[in-house]
């Protein structure tokens, strides 16, 4: 049908705009966070971009069904402007027909984001966490602004006067630290990092140098010139890469008796599950009165899209506390959004108010009253 298809290409045309529009929103608002965390030395600034599409591709199932709802509403609310949906109305077109293509469309979009969700999210997740375990065991040396004083998690403090790029090594470096209640200086003329492969120990090693070991306040000193000298900069256990529950592949979270897996699992399927929740609502939030103001109507639609997504979001963090039960607590905010959008759809097929019929009625003999 021409209608169909009409409908289906312009709302596929807004999605492209209203998702160009909130993936720039986005972007700006991600980038701000990562190159603060990236000032802040707890990513490595090359990683910059690579992170942030990491991120982008996390939030993907969430921006789709926002894209759709946003778009079909834009649709919607221009045919109603124009008289485009009055015309097809009369025509003896009912709004049901609307449902065919909006299907096709919602299992084209249930299709990305379930790709996303169970296994495109989680992998960027995991990839994430995996750039940033690296970084953390290489930032104490790496880490390091040459010219500035900087301090380790032991309490150390050593110094890099500059870095050859070309050679791979650190030039003058001055090193202070404790061992055995002792002072311990050590200056070198060159060093570089060094990872053992059967601890993952972390080391900075130093070549050509001066080591003084001493008590303070004692005059004796030791002074030992050194060829090679290590100093373990951090000591990394073994499978330190601790993923959380949204970066674990969707068949690691089956695992029966774990309630943060279940939770993360029922929160993977919900992004899927909502789709259609949203479609109904879109659809409902139409008016074939092309004279009322649309504005009211669009604010409203907001207003119960967060509302459904922050009491999902509620229903899953009560789950992960444990206050609700894993297996159906979230699916009750599903069925009675799904419920409330099978209602507010058929009072638009019906062309009667969103509004309950009693609060209608009272409104008009109100405004009959004062009249």
């Amino acid at each position: 049908m021409i209608l169909n298809r009409a409908l289906l290409r312009e709302t596929l045309q807004t999605s492209g705009a209203v998702a160009l529009v909130l993936l720039s929103i986005f972007v700006v608002i991600r980038l701000v966070a990562v190159l603060r965390q990236a000032a802040e030395g707890l990513i490595p600034i090359d990683s910059v971009l690579e992170i942030l599409f990491l991120r982008l591709m996390t939030n993907m199932d969430i921006i789709l069904p926002l894209v759709l709802y946003v778009a079909v509403l834009m649709v919607l609310g221009r045919w109603n402007r124009d008289n485009e949906m009055t015309v097809v109305t009369a025509c003896g077109i009912s709004p049901v027909q609307l449902l065919r293509p909006m299907i096709w469309l919602g299992l084209v979009m249930g299709f990305l984001v379930g790709l996303f969700s169970l296994y495109l999210s989680p992998l960027s997740v995991r990839v994430i966490e995996s750039i940033q375990q690296e970084y953390e065991s290489r930032r104490e040396v790496t880490g390091l602004t040459p010219g500035v004083f900087s301090e380790t998690k032991q309490g150390s403090v050593y110094f890099i006067e500059r870095y050859n790029e070309e050679a791979g090594y650190y030039q003058n470096i001055f090193y202070y630290g404790q061992e055995r209640g002792e002072e311990l200086v050590v200056i070198a003329g060159i060093g570089f990092q060094s990872v053992d492969v059967n601890t993952n120990d972390v080391f900075l090693v130093l070549k050509n140098g001066t080591r003084y070991t001493g008590t303070p306040g004692e005059p004796a000193y030791t002074v030992v010139d050194f060829e090679t000298y290590a100093i373990r900069l951090e000591e990394k256990p073994e499978n330190a890469l601790a993923i959380p529950a949204k970066g674990m592949k969707t068949s690691e979270l089956l695992e029966p008796g774990n309630r943060i897996r279940m939770t993360e699992f029922n929160w993977r399927i919900s992004k899927i599950v909502g789709i259609p929740v949203l479609i109904l609502f879109a659809l409902g939030f139409s008016t074939l009165d092309s004279r009322s103001n649309r504005m009211p109507k669009m604010i409203f639609a907001f207003l119960v899209y967060f509302a459904y997504a922050n009491m999902v979001g509620f229903a899953i963090a009560m789950m992960r506390k444990g206050q609700l039960d894993p297996n159906y607590g979230v699916w009750l905010v599903h069925g009675l959004f799904f419920l409330l959008g099978i209602w507010l759809f058929a009072r638009r097929v019906e062309n009667r108010s969103m509004l309950p019929d009693f609060i209608t009625r009272g409104i008009r003999r109100r405004s009959v009253d004062d009249y």
